[in-house]
């Protein structure tokens, strides 16, 4: 099966790669020419991304990309509740991979804190927040459950994070694995970005994503909250 085999909603975009290292040179590109658009545009540009392994070789090639650097800010639409160099931060991850060399003049935004408990971290992040510019570009993933960001089924606090109208940006979650400690951006902050790009590869995930458009129970899967209108998927087998 290849993503052109999915009946996607109206107004939701498909690119197909043939491997993970072309997806990752396309969505570099893409993702830079949106950043210096917005530039040019606005004097400055906003990036939300990811964590995990899955964006490592996208983050390798973005940094190559030639942008004014010093006017974006980039930040995480989720984080782990661990300290940046604790194997499982995405900080960490972002620092090692994408903010290196001319990347490294970007300005980062971190969601972690050390504060005392994972709900004050997000309180405090929340507040960060507040600052942040509006979004340009957003790059989500996709878990195998149906859960994108740190939004995943079954969490405390996902009925009020998924709120299409919510005010709070950040919110504290729980994933079934460890570390399990989580910070969210919200839906509604989520949902706010001018472009929104969902990248998956394999199987696997193409499987995910048809269940996830057989029904609209966005609390069974959060992904469905974002298979909307103007959403571009990028997918490798």
């Amino acid at each position: 099966m290849a993503i052109s085999d999915v009946q996607l909603p109206t107004g939701v975009t498909a690119r197909e790669f043939n491997s993970p290292v072309l997806l990752a040179e396309g969505l570099a590109l893409n993702v830079a020419k949106q950043l210096s658009d917005a530039i040019a545009a606005r004097g400055n540009a906003v990036l939300v991304v990811s964590g995990g392994r899955s964006p490592v070789a996208f983050f390798q090639h973005l940094a190559k990309q030639e942008l004014d650097w010093s006017k974006v800010v980039v930040t995480l639409a989720d984080e782990r509740w661990v300290p940046v160099e604790h194997a499982d931060s995405n900080a960490g991850l972002l620092k090692q991979y994408l903010l290196k060399g001319p990347a490294a003049k970007a300005q980062f935004l971190s969601l972690y804190s050390a504060a005392a408990n994972v709900e004050q971290a997000a309180e405090q992040a929340d507040r960060l927040l507040a600052e942040l510019p509006p979004i340009d570009v957003l790059v989500l993933g996709m878990g195998d459950d149906g859960h994108t960001a740190s939004l995943f089924p079954d969490s405390p606090n996902l009925a009020e994070a998924l709120q299409a109208d919510g005010t709070r940006r950040c919110w504290p979650m729980l994933a079934p694995s460890v570390p399990r400690q989580r910070l969210t951006m919200s839906r509604a902050l989520l949902a706010s970005a001018r472009h929104k790009i969902l990248s998956i590869s394999g199987q696997s995930k193409l499987t995910t994503l048809n269940a996830a458009l057989a029904s609209d129970d966005v609390a069974a899967m959060p992904v469905r909250a974002f298979l909307q209108p103007t959403l571009e998927i990028y997918w490798c087998p």
